[in-house]
């Protein structure tokens, strides 16, 4: 198992290397001078190449890029040109936030997406069925911005029950649970209509092998042969589908953060790149790029707790 873990992050270096040479080349691909983007047109010179230097491009792009990779190596991400914090502490104010959000949208779509695809399949061509695979299909097409207006209005706007941005305050607060349930609705929805759809398709395949028609000729009741034998099959590529989803999440969450003005690392993003603060931009895509490797990784591992036949060999 060791030797398996080790290999996995030997693969994630190349990854994460190409995440910083990309985040890096966002300062050059950029149309026209960064430097002068961010002084502005009406900036003097003198100005102009103060900024170019606290940016290192004076530098050749060779010695620019190692000294990005080595300040990434060192823990280092450079200061915001907007605010001139550290864009380390900039990240890590705002990331929890956005963690907060995207599991807890994870933990709802996971709830929902697993019931439904159940019942879909243990009812095959039932209403139960037919209203969920409905439901995914509509799940799946709707954008997630237009999802989120839609909830402000019903349930802001015209009921008033629930604030319309910001967060309230800690999630164990019941402010704190008002202002999440129209976010992680809007960026879950899209998830559990994901997850209905394969737990569906993959118990209906469970459910016509052999050792399923065992199980029920033996007399157990259905919903023992169900849960004990063909469930936990079925959900050997859930957890693979809900581990990437987590990813997803973590990076789609910039629009929904913008709908409902939510303090996370996508308003971050977002307010970034309008201020043309390119040391923020790059430290906080190496976040979310860190973030996603860490999250492939724990799927990996989770294979063997929701399947102990499974074994990586040495």
């Amino acid at each position: 198992m060791w030797a398996y873990v080790v290999r996995k992050l030997i693969a994630a270096v190349p990854v994460l290397l190409g995440a910083a040479l990309l985040a890096f080349l966002i300062l050059h691909l950029s149309p026209g001078d960064p430097a002068r983007l961010v002084a502005g047109e009406q900036a003097f010179e003198e100005d102009v190449e103060m900024i170019r230097r606290q940016l290192g491009l004076d530098r050749p792009f060779l010695v620019q890029y190692g000294r990005f990779l080595g300040s990434v190596l060192h823990g280092e991400l450079g200061r915001s040109i907007r605010t001139g914090r550290s864009v380390r502490d900039e990240i890590g104010a705002r990331f929890p936030y956005t963690m907060e959000l995207a599991v807890t949208s994870l933990i709802l779509s996971v709830a929902i997406g697993v019931v439904a695809g159940i019942l879909a399949a243990t009812r095959p061509n039932t209403a139960y069925d037919y209203g969920a695979t409905l439901g995914a299909l509509a799940g799946v097409s709707t954008p997630t911005f237009w999802l989120g207006l839609l909830l402000m209005l019903a349930f802001s706007y015209y009921l008033g029950w629930l604030p319309a941005s910001g967060r309230g305050g800690p999630l164990w607060t019941w402010e704190g649970v008002q202002a999440m349930i129209m976010p992680a609705i809007a960026l879950g929805t899209p998830s559990a209509a994901i997850i209905a759809r394969l737990t569906r398709s993959s118990l209906l395949e469970v459910m016509r092998q052999d050792y399923v028609r065992t199980a029920r000729s033996k007399g157990l009741i259905e919903r023992v042969v169900i849960n004990h034998h063909a469930l936990r099959n079925a959900l050997i590529p859930v957890v693979t589908v809900v581990g990437l989803r987590l990813g997803v999440l973590l990076g789609g969450a910039v629009i929904t953060e913008q709908v409902f003005a939510w303090p996370g690392i996508g308003t971050l993003i977002v307010t970034a790149i309008s201020s043309r603060d390119y040391p923020m931009v790059q430290g906080a895509i190496l976040v979310v790029a860190f973030s996603f490797v860490t999250v492939n990784l724990g799927v990996d591992l989770l294979y063997a707790l929701v399947d102990p036949r499974i074994r990586y060999e040495e």
